[in-house]
Order: structure tokens, then C-alpha cells, then sequence
């Protein structure tokens, strides 16, 4: 089922989730462990990240550097199928504009609706990706919304080479967003028409980038809608659980802890961190369902240990 079809048909706020592949080498056994632990909570769908290729430099015996380029965590596309067939849960896999071209990406799509997976999160990608040479014939989406317009493309049976009686595929179409704005945006309202580009462009939904401060999410929900954005907007909710969180988070999501969040964290002990974030969430999910919001997605990556203790009060609360 498409992710805009789980929301048009829920009875109230939906709870879904995402989790990363496991790196290089490692066994999948303890990323399907979570999905195991979140299945009997039912949840619609789980996003699955991609991951692009990094530049890595190797300091060599001889002193030398050795520049190298390396995939960290592949598996997006197994893991997919694994979890929708495996635990008949949807599953939807991230697309990437960065380090990946048109061409990929049109292959990963074929494999998609053919593996008869039809949702995909549309982004740009982390700014780490490897630049990869172009090579003749080959193009890359700048974009998310480029990305989106690609999808849709194929959805309308148009694919990059002029083919005859193509079959349209069926992909629901998510994208991000960002209730503080993202770091390349020199404002919030350039942001925002941004995001109304991606949805002019074929996006069905949207999912909010983490927040600890439901005001920033509200807010900007608000102005979206002034804009003319229509479609579900689902805010998305992070447990913090260390204190190391404190400093990576804002530094690799631009997300803003609030000082009270801040201050319970640095003065609890380390093994009682997790308390103080699930407590916040609670109240962080308890507040959005209150202001009627479609659903809740959870970024949770390895673990559902916290992240159950957040969602099942929340699912007594909506019955």
C-alpha cells in the first residue's frame, strides 16, 4: 500500500519509523531484530536510508595518502524487500541525488517496481557523498526536486532513453523537510518555497527533518500550508539518548535542543540519559497528535528499545 493511502484510510495518527542498513561486513540479523521488536506495534511503513559513497584518505606506512572511495553501508534495496516480504510491512527506501546518477537511480527504480515496492523518500543526500566524474551520457539530479520529476516521469511511463510502450511504474513520492530550516537556505520562507517546489513537482508527502521544539515544527507547518502545500505533513521525532547527542545532533542535522532538554540531559547520569529523552518525546508525540498532525515518524536507526516506550502509550492514547 502507498504511504498516502495508509494516511487517507487511518482512523488517527499513524506511527511509523526508520532505521538504517548495517555497515559493511556486518550481519542484517540485528537490523531485522528491530523491525521484529517494532512489528507487533503495527507500523504502516519503514524507511530504510541510503547511503552514497564517501571519499576516505588512508595514511599509508610510508607516509603517504592514499585517496579511496568506499560505500559504508549498501543493502538499502535487500533490506526493503526483506521487511515487506518477510514481515509484510511497507517499506520505503531513500533515494539520493548526491552520488548517484540519473541512469542509477533509474535502474534502482526498475528494481523497486519490480521487487513491487511503489514508495520512495526522495533527497538530496548527505553532503559527504564522493563527486564522481561525470561520464558522457550520464547526468545527475541536483535536486530533490529534479529527483522527484524523474520518479514521476517514470510514473507517467517516460524513462531517460526514448522508449517505446514503456510501462508507467506506480512510486508514492515522499520527500523532507525542514521545520528549521535547512542549511543551505539563506532563510525559512526561501525554504519553504523550496519545499513547495518538490511538491509542485510531484511530491505525495512530506516528513519533517528531527525537532526537539514542536513551536518550530507548528510554525512552519503553518507557513507551508500558506503557500499552498496540501499534502500530509508528518512530523519527525528523534529520542535523544546520550549526552554526546548534545553536540552531534545540532552539528549534523542544524536542529536547535532546547535548554531545557539541554540542561535535564547534561545533569542526569549517563545511564539515565535515555529517561530524560524518552519522557521528552512522550510529551513532544502526545502535543503533535493533540494539534491533529497525520502521523509521527520515529527516527530510531539501531534500536527500538526507547522508542517503544514512546509509541506504546501514544497508540493506548489514540485507541
Amino acid at each position: 500500500m502507498k504511504v498516502t493511502e495508509h494516511y487517507e484510510r487511518a482512523d488517527g495518527p499513524l506511527f511509523s519509523y526508520e532505521i538504517i542498513p548495517p555497515t559493511r561486513g556486518t550481519s542484517v540479523a540485528d537490523v531485522l531484530a528491530v523491525v521484529e521488536a517494532l512489528a507487533p506495534y503495527r507500523p504502516p511503513f519503514i524507511d530504510v536510508t541510503s547511503h552514497s559513497a564517501e571519499t576516505v584518505y588512508d595514511e599509508q606506512p610510508d607516509g603517504t595518502v592514499r585517496k579511496r572511495v568506499k560505500r559504508k553501508r549498501p543493502g538499502t534495496l535487500g533490506l526493503c524487500a526483506a521487511i515487506q516480504y518477510r514481515f509484510g510491512i511497507d517499506a520505503v527506501p531513500h533515494l539520493l541525488c548526491r552520488g548517484f546518477t540519473q541512469e542509477e537511480t533509474e535502474d534502482a527504480l526498475i528494481e523497486l517496481n519490480y521487487l513491487g515496492i511503489h514508495n520512495v523518500l526522495a533527497v538530496k543526500g548527505d553532503e559527504k557523498a564522493a563527486d564522481k566524474p561525470e561520464r558522457p551520457g550520464r547526468h545527475h539530479n541536483a535536486y530533490a526536486a529534479d529527483l522527484v520529476a524523474q520518479i514521476q516521469a517514470m510514473n507517467r511511463g517516460r524513462y531517460l532513453a526514448d522508449l517505446l510502450d514503456a510501462a508507467p511504474t506506480d512510486f508514492c513520492v515522499g520527500v523532507g523537510g525542514y521545520p528549521e530550516k535547512h542549511v543551505d537556505a539563506p532563510n525559512l520562507t526561501w525554504d519553504v518555497l523550496n519545499l513547495k517546489r518538490k511538491v509542485d513537482a510531484g511530491a505525495d508527502y512530506v516528513v519533517s527533518q528531527m525537532f526537539f521544539d514542536n513551536a518550530h515544527f507548528l510554525a512552519w507547518a503553518e507557513k507551508c500550508r500558506e503557500v499552498g502545500v496540501t499534502v500530509p505533513i508528518v512530523p519527525g521525532i528523534k529520542i535523544l539518548t546520550a549526552k554526546s547527542q548534545l553536540r552531534t545532533l545540532p552539528r549534523t542535522f542544524h536542529t536547535e535542543i532546547p535548554e531545557a532538554l539541554a540542561a535535564e540531559v547534561e545533569a542526569a547520569k549517563p545511564e539515565h540519559v535515555a529517561d530524560v529523552g524518552v519522557a521528552w518525546a512522550r510529551q513532544q508525540a502526545a502535543e503533535l497528535v493533540e494539534a491533529g498532525v497525520p502521523g509521527i515518524h520515529f527516527y530510531i536507526m539501531s534500536t527500538a528499545r526507547h522508542v517503544v516506550r514512546v509509541a506504546e502509550p501514544l497508540r493506548k492514547l489514540v485507541g
